[in-house]
Formats: structure tokens, C-alpha cells, sequence
């Protein structure tokens, strides 16, 4: 199907793209995209519920993880709809109106996501370096600040693109490269003079993921150097250990994000496939580990979701 917009009055029409030679397994990759937005929502629900019942998890770190659950559902809700209207019903007319929301809300969560992983970075760096002021640094009233801090931050950087991509014509065949919609997608599809979206969205990327990354980076600079400066090797690793989960969701958001956007701007010459799966990962990958390296390595948290499904006796 070939779709202009050649009228300014139109509101232009994008094609959605699914699995490039892989059509004929459609209605088998619907089920394993079901089981997998499945397993994230169970396993964030889960978590939030555990967080919610249990008084003794109401700290700063669960707090921050509930936000952080909490942002993984809103990501899997906001890519569900096309991806399975493409695979289940081959739906792949959408229009721009709906494509620039789609696309506000999942750059929304995922500079969120950056945020908060930040924010929790931040808890651990209070909790290991400053452990006598922690209860007195991050009260409620500071964790709900910086809450508010991170969303207002995430939708304020995100709030121009769409407004932006509004103005441009598209005058090509608007096909995009994957099942649902993206900045940089949507941005190569102009035929209007883009740059000043491409340099607002590469200078965005920079003040917020890069500078979180950084940030991160040094704050686990700043609790190794705290860690190594206790005599006990065994407080050392009871130390270290307590920041084992954040640092895997850490890797497992930063790495495929860095990965597609390296792939958008310089991968060019890739297979479809590739930038397609790479999309895939980077927007499902962190909702449905979260909730799993956060149950398995946090002793509070599993202890508590055993118990719940009445298996805390044979612990």
C-alpha cells in the first residue's frame, strides 16, 4: 500500500511494518508477544502488589521500584495495541494523530525509565555512603518530588517532538520500519527540512540518557570507593550485594537502548530485521527482566511473593 501526504490539509497515513519474511508466522509470533506481555504484567503486577501489602517494604528502594514497575507497564500498554493489531489482524494503517501519541508516550516512559533508574542509584548511593541520614534524606515527601521531578522532566523533553513532527510534509511512501511508532522512524519519512527535529532529538538523548548513564556511572564510583574503605570483607559483599539488581536493570535498559540508536543513525546498511528486533528488545526486554532479576535477587521481595503463593514453608 502506497500513502502520501502531498495536502497539507490531510492528515498524513503511516504504514506499520511487521517481521519482514517472517509474514507466514505472524499468528505464531502473536502468541509468544502475548506470553511475553503476559509474563511483564503478571511480574510487575505482582511486584507492586508485594510492595503495596507488605508495610515492612515501605522504604525509599521499594518505593523507586514500584515507580519503576509501575513505568514498565505503561511502556507494555503502549506498544501492545499496534504490535498485535499487526500480527493477529495485519492492521497496518495508522494515522498520524495516533502515531504521534503512540510515539510521545513509549520516548515518555522510556526517558522515565532513565530517571528512575537514576533516582534508585541515587537511594543506593545514600543508603552505602550515607547510612546514618538515610531514613532523613529520602522521606516520603523528598521521594514523592523526585517522582514528580522525573515525569515532568520525561514529558517535558518529549512533549516538542510530536509538535514538531506535526508540521513536516510527507510526501514518500510512509512505511514505517517496525510495529509501532518511533521518533527517528517517522522523522527519515519527511521530505520537509527535518534538522531541526534531528538535532533537538539527538540533543535530548544526551541530556537525559547520556547524563543519567554518567551520573549512574559515578555514583557507583563514589559507593565503590565507600565499599572498599570497610574492613569486613563480608559487609563488603553484604554492601555490594544490595546493589546486584539495580545494576543488572541498569545494563539490561542502557545496553539495547544505545544499541537501537546507534543502529538508527549509523546502521543504515542493516538487514530490517535487525533494527526491527533490536526495537523489539529495547522496549520489551526491560518490563519482562525487571520484575524477574527484582524477585530473584532481592531477598525481601522473594521471600514475600513465596509466601504469597503458600510456598514461604519450604524456605
Amino acid at each position: 500500500m502506497v500513502v502520501w501526504n502531498t495536502n497539507d490539509t490531510m492528515e498524513p497515513v503511516f504504514i506499520l511494518k511487521g517481521f519482514s519474511g517472517l509474514e507466514y508466522a505472524h499468528s505464531w509470533l502473536s502468541i509468544l508477544f502475548c506470553l511475553v506481555f503476559l509474563v511483564a504484567f503478571i511480574g510487575n503486577v505482582t511486584i507492586l502488589s508485594v510492595i503495596w501489602i507488605e508495610s515492612s517494604l515501605h522504604q525509599p528502594m521499594y518505593y523507586f521500584l514500584s515507580i519503576l514497575a509501575l513505568n514498565d507497564l505503561g511502556m507494555s500498554l503502549s506498544t501492545l495495541p499496534t504490535i498485535l493489531s499487526v500480527l493477529w489482524l495485519n492492521a497496518r494503517k495508522i494515522q498520524a494523530s495516533a502515531c504521534y501519541t503512540q510515539l510521545f508516550f513509549i520516548h515518555t516512559f522510556t526517558f522515565l525509565e532513565s530517571s528512575v533508574l537514576l533516582a534508585m542509584a541515587f537511594d543506593r548511593f545514600v543508603a552505602i555512603c550515607r547510612p546514618l541520614h538515610y531514613t532523613t534524606i529520602l522521606t516520603n515527601s523528598v521521594i514523592g518530588k523526585i517522582a514528580l521531578a522525573c515525569l515532568l522532566r520525561s514529558m517535558g523533553v518529549v512533549l516538542p517532538t510530536p509538535l514538531l513532527l506535526r508540521r513536516y510534509r510527507y510526501c514518500h511512501v510512509n512505511v514505517l520500519s517496525h510495529p509501532f511508532c518511533l521518533h527517528q522512524d517517522i522523522l527519515k519519512l519527511s521530505c520537509s527540512d527535518a534538522r531541526v527535529n534531528s538535532v533537538y532529538g539527538l540533543c535530548v538523548v544526551i541530556a537525559t540518557l547520556g547524563m543519567d548513564s554518567i551520573f549512574i556511572l559515578l555514583s557507583y564510583v563514589l559507593i565503590l570507593k565507600a565499599v572498599l574503605s570497610i574492613a569486613s570483607p563480608e559487609e563488603r559483599l553484604k554492601a555490594l550485594n544490595t546493589c546486584v539488581s539495580h545494576i543488572c536493570v541498569v545494563l539490561i535498559f542502557f545496553v539495547p537502548v544505545i544499541g537501537v540508536s546507534v543502529a538508527h543513525r549509523f546502521g543504515k546498511h542493516l538487514s530490517p530485521i535487525v533494527h526491527i528486533l533490536m526495537a523489539d528488545i529495547y522496549l520489551i526486554l526491560p518490563p519482562v527482566l525487571n520484575p524477574i532479576v527484582y524477585s530473584i535477587r532481592t531477598k525481601q521481595i522473594r521471600l514475600r511473593i513465596l509466601h504469597k503463593f503458600g510456598l514461604g514453608r519450604r524456605l
